[in-house]
């Protein structure tokens, strides 16, 4: 890896997967360069280089420009003058006490609106999205993580939905709070315990019960908040 201001191609330890020859969309090309940021990029100032980038994924620069753009609006890179973009670091310790802080007033009362306002197609949509993640990976790597992480993200956003407050919802949403916790704690073998409190906050909304609802979900986000703060210390 480089040195903390310099973008090196990537090396056999620090790679960036292949698109091959096939035409990318921007998606691809987002996913490939956040996996490489995930996986390999600790360092805060390392330089996402367009050209470097474009030629490792065997794409156009038009692709790259835009994922990159996509990631400077979600926090992930930074565009400097004179210096194109750089990868940002981590959350710190008390960023994330600060995010924690702010869904921990937002959430739990998401939760139990939901519960006041659940009917057969909210007891639907969530049963549905609990289907889409029901085990957690095995697997330390990126990829496999990725799919939990859309799940942590859908099932929330799914729950603010559900409360019927868009201002709210929109206002949780610029947080990008998901991705940049994922960032923390993927590969640490959280993806279990989130699971099944996923559940407990989603059989209390189908149940109605409001009480219960909002309690879950400040449980649920109290012990993530926990967890994460083992991984930070």
């Amino acid at each position: 890896m480089s040195s903390s201001t310099e973008f090196v191609t990537p090396t056999a330890d620090a790679p960036l997967p292949s698109l091959g020859g096939r035409s990318a969309l921007v998606d691809d090309v987002y996913e490939a360069i956040k996996a490489w940021i995930m996986d390999s990029v600790r360092e805060p100032g390392v330089r996402a280089n367009i050209d470097a980038l474009a030629r490792s994924l065997e794409v156009s620069h038009t692709p790259v420009r835009e994922a990159l753009a996509r990631l400077d609006a979600e926090g992930f890179v930074v565009k400097e003058r004179s210096r194109g973009y750089t990868v940002t670091p981590p959350l710190t310790a008390p960023q994330v006490a600060d995010l924690y802080e702010f869904r921990q007033l937002l959430e739990p009362w998401a939760a139990g609106r939901a519960a006041d306002r659940c009917d057969e197609h909210t007891e639907r949509r969530l049963l549905d999205e609990l289907a889409t993640c029901e085990v957690a990976p095995d697997d330390q790597g990126y990829e496999a993580y990725r799919a939990l992480a859309a799940h942590d993200e859908r099932f929330h956003d799914l729950v603010l939905e559900l409360a019927g407050n868009d201002e709210a919802r929109r206002t949780f949403a610029s947080t990008h709070c998901h991705l940049h916790l994922f960032r923390l704690s993927y590969g640490k073998g959280m993806g279990v315990q989130a699971l099944a409190e996923h559940r407990a906050v989603a059989d209390a909304i189908i149940a109605g019960d409001d009480a219960s609802a909002s309690a879950a979900m400040a449980a649920h986000l109290r012990l993530s908040s926990e967890r994460l703060a083992g991984v930070l210390d």
